[in-house]
């Protein structure tokens, strides 16, 4: 039970894939803050009973005043940032608006995250955790192509965590993240009905991987943006 009597915080918490990350937290014995923005997400959240899970109602998370007062008081031990937003489009087609949509859903708010969580680990004192999630795109970024707006803001995620990982070292935080292909979930099967599904990584497994890097078993490995594509 290498989480027991730690604390982490999950944004995206009552998401597909936050879902599968805070079920395998709370079997390793965790306690869980889980932010959320309406009552609807609330509602699907399949731990909500569960006494060592939080649910605290957040605004924006690109909203420097929201994050602040999320993390405030927090004694943390690793901070897992999944929240974020998908939207395809050519370039021609993508405005200033929806571009900014992509970059605050995705890389301001995990900006921001980051900011306060090393904050609240350094206050806590004892080292700790931040796990980020890229995607693929991040890494290859010809693969983005038709979603640029969307690329360019994982492939800022994935860039935060590698500078903030060298930046924190010193202070025996561990900072990783992750980069998904498309993940087996119902919105994916439903957006693409005809593709092998067996092929995309389940949200388990992607789960596994960051729960991992948020661990304590996890003493070395930092800097890295972990490819979790499954057979795809």
């Amino acid at each position: 039970m290498p989480f027991t009597d730690k604390l982490v915080l999950v944004t995206g918490g009552t998401g597909a894939l936050g879902v599968a990350v805070v079920g395998a937290l709370l079997e390793q014995g965790a306690q869980c803050v889980v932010p959320y923005r309406d009552e609807d997400d609330a509602q699907r959240f399949a731990h909500r009973d569960n006494d060592r899970v939080k649910l605290v109602a957040a605004g924006d998370l690109a909203d420097e005043a929201v994050v602040d007062g999320l993390y405030a008081g927090l004694a943390l031990w690793a901070s897992i940032h999944i929240a974020g937003g998908f939207a395809a489009g050519a370039v021609e087609d993508t405005d200033k608006a929806a571009l900014m949509k992509q970059i605050d859903g995705n890389l301001v708010s995990c900006f921001l995250c980051c900011r306060a969580a090393v904050k609240a680990i350094k206050a806590a004192g004892g080292g700790g955790r931040i796990v980020n999630v890229a995607a693929r795109p991040a890494l290859e970024p010809r693969s983005g192509s038709g979603m640029s707006a969307y690329t360019i803001a994982k492939s800022g995620v994935a860039t935060l965590s590698v500078a903030l990982a060298e930046e924190v070292a010193k202070d025996g935080i561990l900072v990783n993240a992750v980069a998904p292909s498309i993940m087996d979930t119902p919105a994916n099967r439903k957006g693409m009905p005809k593709a092998n599904f067996d092929k995309w990584p389940k949200v388990e497994e992607v789960a596994a991987t960051i729960v991992f890097l948020a661990s304590p078993d996890n003493a070395v490995t930092r800097g890295g943006v972990v490819p979790v594509y499954g057979r795809s």
